[in-house]
């Protein structure tokens, strides 16, 4: 869940349900601008609720809610954005494609150009993944996360064909440091050591998963995946 969709903090204990939790003030914004002002309190709380599930692993409850919230507010950038991602959640990629490009081209952002490229992935057409990752590899405003995710989506996609040494150089334009080490940066690591040993360089897949190891010892099967490579 990007940090722009979660309710803000201090609103209620974790997990407890609300009738209107505290949306991010721009997503607020968003809705006030899009919705007609009698269905503005509804899509406020269904958005609200549908984010509350997604956050829960709940993409199934959380469509419903994001659905009646496009009905009323089609042109919210936020409302498709959830929906989207709702979508995404259950593998339903060609809707989920549908729903994130038109929060993209609502909204101008590129930070969903991963969920894009993913969706393509499932739906065969790997090929059109690099593109959006040079995207947001170009925009100055893109976090640090947003450009990792988009690069792991496009190299896995360039790995799908058996293009290693592109999938490659495309994850060393993410830059990381090996003594910082955030969530998205053990994924970065992982899929290139993943890619390097498909690519048969089994040493320096190892030097990936050791560097993972490092830092979290419990991270997806690294420890199961260093022991096969000896």
């Amino acid at each position: 869940m990007p940090k722009s969709l979660q309710p803000r903090a201090g609103a209620r204990p974790k997990g407890t349900p609300s009738k209107q939790a505290l949306l991010p003030r721009d997503i607020e914004e968003d809705i006030r601008r899009t919705a007609r002002p009698a269905q503005e309190a509804d899509v406020l709380s269904r958005v609200a609720r549908a984010i509350e599930l997604l956050e829960r692993g709940d993409p199934r409850g959380a469509l419903p809610e994001a659905e009646k919230a496009k009905i009323m507010a089609p042109r919210s950038a936020a409302v498709r954005e959830v929906l989207g991602m709702a979508f995404y959640g259950l593998e339903r990629w060609a809707d989920a494609l549908t729903e994130l490009k038109a929060y993209k081209r609502i909204s101008g952002r590129v930070d969903q150009n991963h969920l894009i490229a993913d969706c393509l992935r499932g739906l065969g057409r790997p090929e059109e993944a690099v593109p959006l990752a040079d995207e947001v590899l170009r925009d100055r405003g893109a976090s640090n996360e947003a450009k990792a995710e988009a690069v792991i989506v496009a190299a896995s996609a360039l790995a799908d064909q058996g293009r290693y040494p592109e999938a490659l150089a495309l994850l060393a334009r993410a830059k990381t440091k090996e003594d910082v080490a955030e969530d998205y940066t053990l994924r970065l690591w992982y899929v290139r050591g993943d890619i390097l040993e498909k690519a048969g360089r089994r040493e320096e897949a190892a030097g990936e998963f050791r560097k993972i190891m490092r830092h979290d010892q419990a991270a997806f099967d690294t420890a199961e995946r260093l022991a096969a490579l000896g």
